[in-house]
């Protein structure tokens, strides 16, 4: 389903970590201790000798995917959620950390694994199009991991189950295993 609404900004998620330090209480929620433990349990016991995390705020799932990861570079589009980051992975060698606006910015190069975890519902059509786009290039002949949650917020351009359905769209992205509970759903995809 196509939406008018543009993507959620810098600005935005600015004022979301000047108000709270961890907005969505990554540290100590037991839902997402949960889900961060599916997220991981999905992949199985491959091992990914490069991987990319869009969207890795504080880090909690940065530090988890790290033991999966021989590299692992991970970005976020605020400053202040990365110097959290970086501390709490300050001692995982095979992570570094960019600030960066995905999918206007993207890295160079090639990653068996891209982890899109709880962010493209941020983005407008034209930007999550364009994800599309820079990650099928970037990761074929990997891994997609898709990570969502499915209950309406009123801020985000469309819903968790809609991202997923426009990944799932595009024949460049094939489902190969799927998770779904009541509050979030996962998507492992390979890239063709």
């Amino acid at each position: 389903m196509r939406s008018t609404k543009s993507s959620l900004d810098r600005d935005y998620f600015d004022r979301v970590y000047d108000r709270d330090a961890d907005p969505w209480h990554f540290e100590t929620s037991a839902y997402e201790r949960e889900k961060y433990d599916a997220t991981i349990a999905l992949l199985g016991d491959r091992r990914f000798a490069s991987g990319f995390e869009i969207g890795c705020s504080i880090g909690v799932l940065t530090s988890r995917l790290a033991g999966v990861c021989d590299r692992l570079l991970s970005v976020d589009i605020n400053e202040r959620a990365l110097v959290a980051a970086r501390k709490r992975c300050a001692a995982i060698p095979q992570v570094t950390f960019a600030q960066m606006t995905v999918p206007r910015d993207f890295p160079a190069g090639r990653f068996d694994l891209v982890v899109v975890s709880e962010v493209a519902y941020y983005w407008s059509d034209d930007d999550l199009e364009l994800a599309l786009d820079r990650i099928a290039a970037s990761a074929r002949g990997g891994m997609v991991e898709l990570v969502h949650f499915l209950p309406p917020v009123a801020d985000y351009v469309r819903g968790g189950d809609a991202v997923h359905a426009w990944f799932l769209a595009d024949p460049r992205f094939v489902r190969l295993r799927h998770r779904r509970t009541e509050r979030y759903r996962i998507d492992i995809l390979a890239v063709t």
